[in-house]
């Protein structure tokens, strides 16, 4: 079976990777636009671009012609100008999973003479640069910068699956398919706004970070604002200075942290999520808690974004324009004109028409039990939903199998252990009860909020090594 969205053909200013166009790195480009509102400054374009020249000129000439960066910049500004300054530059950026000291030096192994992107004073093995430095010293350049066009074959950046399912796989990315992506989600999700401001408490490095905060700000006629707030109140205060319109751009983790704050919130133009699949109650309670619609985003490393669905109204996908899937004897797979490969896709999805599919769980993800399947993914949004938990997982131990599968928990509540089972015995099958499951007082969660298999296993051994 085949389904697509709308035919790419009706958007014509969508560059297509087989024609190798010439790609503005802002779309559209109107100078005196505010592109970033930065430590509580409004940047134009304009004054993006003469910035832009600053941090590329002091890039060494090593970096040209396919180079390698790790960009770690954590301040979303100095990020962008990292990334857009390696791109006109023609070297690489090279998106880490995460920031653990041995990522990055297996990294630096793999991409010989690699950089590290700064923006602070860090002790680091590798050659590194502060872009924050930078600009505080002075560097002559042109008044009125020329906007750089970037073809759209040119690898804009290596980007490593998150490793939730395993070791993290690099994904080539080119430009024109950022380009692409990003437009085509700003059709979808900023439709009737104006110049939207996108605050974002996930991290650009993250590809659901970089196409939401960083690439629709480029592409799509929005507003970055640099901040990253953690805290509820911190999203409060921020979200309460801003002029509308107003776009939160946050992961599951962050909304339930949001809703059940009970801080009054401001309202939004929408709100964007992705990482996990959101419970339709959590959906719900934003909507109500913000004043706006709520959107997912469905995609993975090898596609980028894919597809959305209003988390409230449907519990049906809608692939952006462009995009088909289809179903071969491995699973699904994604074709779209903006990708330069056709990308296998690692979840079980029911292809309807027009467009549209459900998602069934993750290949990897589904378990089997006495002859019965299930998600891990939907067991642990079960878990969820019980009043008193939380945070909360479910998966399979260490040195487990899907051929033996006996999945096991790790729950932060304040409930006793045997009432949350009980609780869940009301939810799923008894066959999939996790056994043990076992309270903690936090996750191992990353910078977006997702929990890898190598930090799960880690803690779970930490326990078992404790009793």
């Amino acid at each position: 079976m085949l389904v697509s969205g709308s035919a790419f053909p009706d958007y014509p200013d969508l560059p297509a990777l087989a024609l190798n166009a010439q790609v503005a790195l802002i779309s559209p480009y109107v100078p005196q636009q505010t592109l970033v509102i930065h430590q509580g400054r409004a940047i134009s374009q304009a004054e993006f671009l003469r910035d832009l020249q600053i941090v590329s000129a002091h890039l060494p000439d090593s970096l040209s012609n396919r180079g390698f960066a790790l960009n770690l910049c954590e301040d979303r500004y100095y990020f962008l100008l990292g990334f857009c300054a390696l791109l006109v530059k023609g070297a690489i950026n090279l998106l880490p999973p995460n920031r653990q000291p041995l990522t990055l030096t297996e990294l630096a192994q793999d991409y010989p003479g690699c950089y590290c992107l700064f923006d602070n004073d860090q002790a680091c093995d590798l050659p590194s640069i502060n872009l924050a430095r930078l600009l505080i010293v002075p560097t002559p350049v042109a008044d009125n910068p020329v906007l750089p066009m970037i073809p759209a074959q040119q690898i804009a950046a290596i980007a490593f699956t998150s490793g939730s399912t395993g070791k993290p796989q690099a994904n080539t990315k080119c430009w024109g398919t950022f380009a692409a992506t990003a437009r085509m989600l700003g059709r979808r999700l900023g439709v009737g706004l104006t110049a939207p401001t996108i605050v974002g408490t996930v991290p650009p490095q993250h590809m659901y970070g970089l196409e939401t905060t960083l690439l629709m700000v480029l592409q799509a006629g929005m507003v970055m604002h640099s901040d990253k707030p953690f805290y509820p109140a911190d999203v409060q205060v921020l979200l309460q200075q801003l002029r509308a319109p107003v776009i939160l751009v946050t992961t599951p983790i962050h909304l339930r942290a949001l809703v059940n704050s009970d801080l009054p919130m401001p309202p939004l133009a929408g709100i964007i999520s992705a990482t996990a699949p959101l419970d339709p109650a959590l959906a719900l309670a934003a909507e109500q808690c913000f004043h706006t619609s709520l959107w997912e985003i469905y995609g993975c490393t090898e596609a980028g974004s894919m597809a959305t669905r209003r988390s409230t109204q449907t519990i049906e996908w809608q692939l952006l324009d462009g995009f088909q899937l289809s179903q071969t004897d491995t699973g699904a797979c994604a074709t779209a004109p903006h990708l330069h490969v056709d990308a296998p896709i690692q979840d079980h999805l029911e292809l309807h028409a027009d467009g549209r599919f459900l998602l069934c769980g993750r290949n990897a993800d589904m378990i089997n039990v006495a002859g019965k399947r299930a998600s891990l993914a939907n067991l642990t949004l079960q878990l969820l939903r019980i009043e008193g938990v939380r945070d909360g997982v479910i998966f399979l131990p260490p040195q487990s199998s899907q051929a033996e599968a006996r999945p096991v928990a790790l729950v932060v509540s304040d409930l006793p252990e045997k009432t949350i089972l009980a609780a869940l015995a009301l939810r799923v099958d008894a066959t999939f009860l996790p056994r043990p499951l076992r309270k903690v007082a936090t996750l191992p969660r990353n910078e977006t909020g997702k929990l890898t298999v190598a930090a799960l296993h880690q803690l779970w051994n930490q326990l078992y090594d404790r009793r």
